[in-house]
């Protein structure tokens, strides 16, 4: 039964670090997602204002006639 005891409490550790990483890149992942849907929904307004405030232009490389 120590045996077992003891091959039980030397998995713990590795276990434990390894909850701990999951949770942790979870978490980043998870605030990198946040961040992009953000990122993108002010761009879209900062886009959306532009055009008004501007009109329509013509896109790079053209020239307007």
């Amino acid at each position: 039964m120590k045996t077992f005891l003891d091959a039980l409490l030397s998995i713990l550790p590795p276990l434990g670090m390894g909850v701990l990483v999951y949770f942790l890149f979870k978490s980043i992942i998870g605030a990198d997602a946040k961040e992009r849907k953000v990122r993108a929904q002010i761009e879209a307004q900062e886009r959306a204002k532009h055009d008004l405030t501007k009109g329509k232009r013509s896109p790079i490389g053209e020239q307007p006639e």
